[in-house]
């Protein structure tokens, strides 16, 4: 699309020239938006539907040609702001019809009324295709830092500096991410040559310490996979290809996969090829010598995978499969490590306070870490993004795809429980942890036994932790200009300089002449 509007500026075409690009967002003035209600108003629409045109995903770009070509489109109507504002229900609607409208080989134009004016949103781009993305990727890329960092050191380049994006998109659909939204369901990859000659190009750089950091994308193992029939691809609405189950109909093959580590590895000057991309574990699950490559050479002593919970009916909201599968990936893993002649070990994430799960479905979760003996030291705390479905429960307590009610730890006492459920084991989270047991009425895993995530008596660590919380909340009390109740205007921690800038307070006797006066001043 940016090409395209490009390429329709140079020709000396305008904005409203711009109209009928996929992908692209526009909003209508007062007038049109008039005249547009009026047309739903009364039934009609000038759109026919969108009319399928093979030039609009042209199989050659030698020279980048658009991917998009005049058309017009069917129109799905989207509940208004005022409506989605008002009712959360409405916004639940709103929310729903805009995840089914995400496939470009059927999705529909989404229009939103607010107020007088109105907001249009074009059906999503076509993927790009293999020479399409080659092509991209081929562009001079200096794969530096802007120079408006300077010499600042920047954590974030330092983690993925060395790392080669292979593909884009994810067909998992999990409801917390917004990857489907940003890049789409349709997986896009690049050629191995393509690959290889950017690790070559890396190879080449003074500063290449012979690792490869990461050789992957959103998902790393879905390189190459793609619907099997093209002509059900175009028609399906579903929002994930492996949830409930795995779809028939997609290709889960590694073999491209696997030929494209193994020739990684083996360019001249690469000592190590990691994965460092989260894996979807059903999927490698499948190919065992996706498995065993990925064991023995592409894992440097950990591998992270995304678990996110074991509760059925979070796991349900949140589009992934059962513990079970975690649980026969990780014997596979351990298997194929042990084959290979290491030790490696798996970095589970879980999700704390996401949109189901309470205080006893988090419970379960530490047990189900403690039986394991998993002591996952990185761990997430849901934070609603903007698109996401998560969010939406989040906001309006319904699952948009069904409007049943969904329960959501939002006060920030319940997500510090659950937060620290997930960490049981250490003693700073002790106290956290014997409140939500106590509210649940779990008391029977406080104590000594097998099964208990704490021991009856708090530990020195978590003890001297909360001295250090009351002290603080003391010295905050403490401070300021108490005589006349509040901070000082001075400034923060300058206490007994005169002034208050907060409401003012009665003194200890109210009745004597001098707390009168002071009345008086101010």
């Amino acid at each position: 699309p940016i090409l395209e509007i490009a390429q329709r500026f140079k020709a000396g075409l305008g904005v409203r020239d711009c109209r009928d690009i996929r992908g692209v967002c526009y909003r209508l003035g007062a007038k049109e938006a008039a005249e547009l209600k009026r047309e739903k108003e009364e039934g009609r629409s000038k759109e026919e539907g969108e009319q399928q045109n093979a030039e609009a995903t042209p199989s050659t770009t030698d020279n980048l040609q658009p991917t998009t070509t005049p058309t017009t489109f069917t129109t799905a109507y989207l509940p208004s702001v005022e409506q989605a504002q008002a009712d959360k229900l409405a916004f639940c609607r709103m929310t729903r019809i805009a995840h089914h409208e995400t496939n470009p080989y059927n999705a529909k134009r989404l229009i939103q009324f607010d107020g007088a004016e109105a907001v249009v949103v074009n059906p999503p781009a076509y993927p790009l295709t293999q020479p399409e993305m080659d092509r991209v990727y081929a562009l001079p890329f200096t794969r530096r830092a802007h120079p408006c960092y300077g010499k600042e050191k920047i954590p974030a380049w330092d983690v993925i500096k060395t790392s080669v994006q292979i593909m884009r998109g994810c067909f998992g659909g999990c409801t917390f991410c917004s990857i489907t939204a940003h890049e789409g369901r349709i997986i896009q990859s690049r050629s191995r040559e393509s690959v290889l000659a950017e690790i070559r190009k890396m190879t080449s750089e003074p500063d290449f310490t012979g690792i490869i950091s990461d050789i992957g994308g959103p998902t790393a193992n879905m390189y190459e996979m793609r619907c099997t029939q093209p002509e059900v691809e175009a028609k399906c609405r579903r929002l994930s290809c492996v949830h409930p189950t795995i779809c028939k109909l997609l290709g889960t093959d590694h073999g491209p996969l696997v030929q494209l580590m193994k020739e990684a590895r083996e360019e001249p000057g690469v000592r190590k090829v990691l994965v460092a991309s989260g894996i979807r574990m059903d999927l490698a699950r499948r190919d065992p010598e996706y498995m065993s490559e990925l064991a023995k050479h592409h894992v440097g002593g950990y591998l992270k995978v995304a678990p996110e919970h074991t509760d059925e009916r979070t796991l349900e909201l949140m589009k992934k499969p059962g513990a079970d599968d975690f649980l026969g990936f990780d014997a596979e893993f351990k298997k194929a490590s042990a084959a290979a002649g290491k030790k490696q070990y798996l970095i589970p994430y879980f999700i704390a306070s996401h949109p189901g799960s309470d205080l006893n479905a988090m419970i379960d979760l530490a047990l189900f870490l403690k039986r394991n003996h998993y002591k996952p030291d990185q761990v997430q705390d849901f934070i609603p993004s903007p698109f996401d479905l998560a969010a939406c429960m989040y906001w309006t307590g319904y699952d948009p795809m069904t409007m049943k009610p969904v329960q959501t730890a939002k006060n920030l006492k319940d997500r510090k429980m659950q937060r620290a459920l997930l960490q049981f084991f250490k003693p700073e989270n002790y106290f956290e942890v014997r409140r939500a047991l106590e509210e649940s009425g779990r008391t029977d895993l406080i104590g000594d036994g097998c099964d208990c995530l704490i021991s009856a008596r708090a530990p020195k660590e978590a003890l001297d932790k909360r001295r250090q919380q009351a002290n603080a909340q003391l010295r905050d009390h403490s401070e300021g200009d108490h005589i006349r109740g509040g901070p000082n205007k001075s400034g923060p921690n300058k206490p007994g300089q005169g002034g208050s800038t907060g409401p003012q307070k009665q003194g200890y006797r109210p009745q004597r002449n001098t707390q009168r006066r002071r009345e008086r001043d101010r």
